[in-house]
C-alpha cells in the first residue's frame, strides 16, 4: 500500500460534509447495471445550482455472462444516453474507466477516468474539496488513490456499496465487484461516507404509480426513467399491488443535495476481511457511515427539479 498522507480526525470529517455553498463534484456510476444509477445521474445533472458536476465516470461490473470490459463500455454508453434526453452535450466530460476490478488493493488499473480524477483533485486548491459520488465498484477511485496519494488531502468520498459494520457480512453487488478497489479506499484514509444498503439506502423505495405520477410527465428523460423502472419491474416478474422498489444509489447525490437526508454514525474505519467481513481496527481512523437515509428528502429533491425541467 502507498504512503497516503496523514490527516487528523477532525480534519478528516470536517471534510466530510459537504460545503453550504455548490458542490464541486464527480460521479462514478455503473450506470448500466441496473436502474437505479440512472435516477443518480439525473439528479446530479439537473442540480446544477447546488451541485456543480464536473465529469461522470463510468466504472465496471459483471452480470451474468457479461464480462467488466462489457460493462464499462455499456455503462458509459447509457450516461451519453442521459444527456441526450436531457438534451445535454457530453462537452468531454463522459470517461471511461478500468476495464477489470483491481488485481490487488495496492496496485491502480491505468484508465482515463481514473487519470482525469487524479489530476482534477491535484488542480484542487488546499482547504477545498472535490467530491466523488460513487455509486458503483470503486475501481476507478481506487486506481486514482494509488496513482496520485496525495489528492486524499483534497477529495472525498460518498460512497453506496457494501452492507453495515454491525453486519455479519459485507458483501454486496458494488463491494464484491471489487473488494480489492473497497479495501483500498477504507484504508487510505481519505475523507469518507459511507452509505450501506440494507438499512439506509434501503429506505430509498418507490413505486410505478408514484413515478407515473412525478417522473413521467417531465420530457424525453422523465419518460425514460418511468419507462426502465416499469421495464425493470416487469422483466422480475413481480406482481404489481402493494410492491415497490430500492433506487439505492440516489443516497449518494442526495447526501451531496442536503446532507440533512442522511444520518450519520462516525466510527473507525474498519478492515475488510478476505471473507467480505468487516473487522475492528482499533486506533483506525475516523469515517461516517449513513445509518438512516430519508427518502422523502430526496425524492421531493428530484421531483421538484424533474418538474422545473
Amino acid at each position: 500500500m502507498p504512503e497516503f498522507p496523514e490527516l487528523s480526525d477532525a480534519e478528516r470529517l470536517g471534510r466530510a460534509r459537504p460545503p453550504a455553498g455548490r458542490v464541486r463534484m464527480v460521479l462514478d456510476t455503473d450506470a448500466a447495471n441496473e436502474i437505479d444509477d440512472q435516477f443518480a445521474v439525473v439528479h446530479a445533472l439537473i442540480s446544477g445550482k447546488r451541485l456543480g458536476l464536473e465529469a461522470i465516470y463510468a466504472t465496471q461490473f459483471s452480470r451474468g455472462e457479461k464480462g467488466p470490459a462489457e460493462g464499462v463500455a455499456e455503462s458509459e454508453e447509457e450516461i451519453l444516453r442521459l444527456l441526450d434526453r436531457l438534451g445535454m452535450d457530453p462537452d468531454g466530460r463522459v470517461l471511461r474507466g478500468a476495464g477489470a476490478a483491481l488485481a490487488s488493493a495496492e496496485r491502480p488499473a491505468a484508465n482515463a477516468a481514473s487519470a482525469d480524477l487524479a489530476r482534477r483533485a491535484l488542480e484542487t486548491a488546499r482547504g477545498e474539496v472535490l467530491w466523488v459520488a460513487a455509486i458503483g465498484a470503486l475501481t476507478n477511485v481506487a486506481s486514482a488513490l494509488l496513482m496520485e496519494p496525495s489528492i486524499v488531502e483534497r477529495i472525498a468520498v460518498v460512497w453506496l456499496g457494501g452492507q453495515p459494520r454491525h453486519a455479519h457480512s459485507a458483501a454486496e453487488f458494488n463491494l464484491s465487484g471489487d473488494a480489492h478497489a473497497a479495501r483500498a479506499v477504507f484504508d487510505s484514509g481519505a475523507p469518507l461516507v459511507h452509505v450501506p444498503c440494507f438499512g439506509a439506502a434501503s429506505h430509498l423505495l418507490t413505486t410505478t404509480a408514484e413515478l407515473d405520477r412525478h417522473v413521467r410527465p417531465h420530457g424525453a428523460i422523465g419518460e425514460y426513467l418511468a419507462d426502465i423502472f416499469a421495464g425493470h419491474r416487469r422483466f422480475e416478474g413481480e406482481a404489481e399491488l402493494g410492491r415497490s422498489k430500492e433506487v439505492w444509489d440516489l443516497a449518494a447525490t442526495g447526501y451531496l443535495a442536503d446532507p440533512e437526508s442522511l444520518s450519520l454514525e462516525i466510527m473507525r474505519a474498519p478492515a475488510l476481511t478476505e471473507e467480505l467481513t468487516w473487522e475492528a481496527r482499533e486506533g483506525a481512523h475516523a469515517m461516517a457511515e449513513a445509518r438512516y437515509v430519508n427518502r422523502d428528502l430526496i425524492f421531493g429533491d428530484l421531483f421538484g427539479k424533474l418538474a422545473e425541467l
